[in-house]
């Protein structure tokens, strides 16, 4: 035991309690519970800003009243991976069928359990609220609303590699070779179904994978076999939901025209003259959210074009987009939150990344690598311009990214990140930082998690005093940009990277759908002393 550890045993006050009971409860006049719904209500506060002639601001409080209806039943979901024999696709099918086969594995440094770690679903918590003798009480995301189990998921997908997913855990080159040996059995009965390949949006280098593609190059008629595909899992599985992830290598860019990728008419039809500016990621886009299934673009690319954007919105299927957020980017986001945060000016930001699996030797080829360059430059933009005082309009850091093929290294990724920040009388603050990781172990909770929360806010619908009838969420589901580089989001909606405003977005919307309000983490109740406090808790608000 160390002194500080000793001075810390001497206080009796716990700062939280954290509960990992399944169920959690509200009650109160805002929330009702049914047998198969609970209906919320939640007066919405925002804040209109105006300029005024003399270039002040006025802000205007506005309230809205939201009620909501969330299904308690969660679907039985299917997902289908593009790219499925590969790192990311692999590991997913290891952990989920790990974790429900209960299978652990030895090291050298002795027995292994599986466990979900990196999941918000499994393994996240959110303040619920404070006990009576002041403790701040967390619990589980999954103990407020009823998430699909990872264990109940049914896994498929498509691949232009043949290897089956033992195979292709084994050429991935990520888990421990005893919980491969014990995955074997398994996963030797899954194999990938054949994919759209396109020379035009992939790199040379992968040429020699490509050993289990789609015939025809006819790409109407590639939309429909993928369909079809997706009507065959539902159908085989007895799946009520299925939701499909692109967890494959980045593309090229799609070149955007008038007439051709600009709206959903324009889009079908480029289809069906097989345009070349249609990329096999939109094809997929396209055949899923025709079958009515969720679309989330792992990758970089501009996969979702204005006319799959409009595609979605007119069928009312989610989309989630782009770039899954794993490692540096995510750090990156939190660093300079902090910094800019607490006033202080980013003069520049330098990252080198080291790695060696598939997607990076894809990324060797230069025009593979823009789209890759474009995400990662682009998560601090709304940090930056939220602060005028110490930028001015369109000023940035200096921001450089560097990313090499590293062969021996494998899944195995390695960065080094020197940010040069000025502090108080423009003295300098260096900060360098180590990271090392599995690429894939990162991302395989992403795509968990994507799935689940997907399947859940399909089962919300909503309306406002104006509506008469109940609606669901908007198609373009901006809620998830926790996991993504470059969120996509809904006209109108500012673009926020901050991954703690992402990650309280997602927090506050669990506690509106039980008729909780929104975490502030005020205390007020202690900063203005309130004798009748419990009272006050049980008795609620008023609406």
């Amino acid at each position: 035991m160390t002194d500080n550890d000793a001075w810390r045993a001497l206080s009796h006050h716990s700062a939280s309690t954290v509960t990992k009971q399944k169920n959690c409860k509200v009650s109160g006049p805002h929330v009702s519970y049914f047998e198969n719904e609970v209906r919320s209500s939640l007066k919405f506060q925002r804040t209109l800003v105006q300029t005024l002639p003399d270039g002040s601001v006025e802000a205007i409080p506005k309230e809205l009243l939201y009620e909501f209806c969330t299904k308690l039943k969660p679907s039985k979901l299917g997902i289908m991976q593009v790219g499925w024999g590969g790192n990311n696709g692999s590991t997913v099918t290891a952990g989920i069928v790990a974790n429900k086969e209960g299978i652990s594995w030895e090291t050298s440094k002795g027995m292994e359990k599986p466990n979900l770690f990196g999941s918000l679903s499994q393994h996240g918590t959110l303040r619920l609220g404070i006990s009576s003798d002041g403790t701040d009480v967390f619990v589980p995301f999954k103990s407020l609303l009823p998430l699909v189990e990872p264990k109940d998921i049914v896994l498929g997908g498509w691949d232009i590699s043949s290897l089956n997913l033992a195979e292709a855990l084994d050429r991935a080159q990520i888990l421990e070779p005893d919980l491969k040996r014990k995955l074997r059995p398994l996963l030797e009965s899954m194999k990938p179904l054949p994919g759209i390949f396109d020379e035009e949006f992939i790199a040379e280098n992968q040429l020699p994978r490509a050993d289990n593609v789609i015939e025809t190059k006819n790409k109407a008629r590639q939309v429909e076999i993928i369909r079809q595909d997706i009507r065959k899992f539902k159908q085989l599985h007895n799946l009520d939901f299925v939701v499909v992830v692109w967890t494959a290598n980045s593309e090229r860019y799609s070149v955007e025209l008038a007439g051709v990728n600009d709206t959903a008419e324009s889009l079908l039809k480029a289809i069906s003259s097989n345009h070349k500016e249609v990329s096999p990621s939109t094809l997929y886009a396209v055949a899923s959210i025709l079958e009515g299934c969720p679309y989330v673009n792992g990758s970089p690319q501009n996969t979702f074009v204005r006319g799959c954007i409009q595609l979605a919105e007119e069928n009312q299927v989610f989309i989630v987009g782009d770039d899954f957020k794993s490692g540096q980017t995510k750090m990156k986001s939190v660093l300079v939150d902090y910094l800019v945060g607490s006033g202080m000016k980013v003069e520049s930001m330098v990252t080198y990344n080291h790695l060696g699996n598939n997607d990076m030797f894809q990324l060797t080829d230069g025009e593979m690598w823009k789209p890759k360059s474009a995400a990662k430059s682009r998560v601090i933009e709304d940090i930056v311009s939220s602060n005028g005082t110490l930028y001015e309009k369109d000023e940035m850091p200096d921001h450089v990214v560097v990313v090499r093929y590293v062969s021996s290294y494998g899944d195995s990724k390695s960065d080094v990140s020197e940010y040069v920040t000025r502090t108080f009388m423009n003295c300098p603050y260096r900060t360098v930082m180590y990271n090392n990781c599995l690429d894939s172990a990162l991302c395989a909770p992403l795509i968990i998690d994507l799935a689940i929360f997907i399947e859940l806010f399909h089962r919300v619908s909503y309306r406002t005093s104006q509506m008469k009838d109940f609606a669901p969420m908007h198609p373009v589901l901006s809620a998830l940009s926790f996991y993504m580089k470059i969120p996509r989001t809904p006209v109108g909606e500012p673009l926020v990277n901050a991954l703690q405003r992402q990650r309280a977005c997602i927090e506050n919307l669990f506690r509106a759908l039980v008729g909780l309000n929104g975490e502030d983490n005020l205390f007020l109740e202690t900063k203005f002393p309130c004798k009748r406090i419990d009272e006050e808790y049980l008795q609620g608000y008023s609406v």
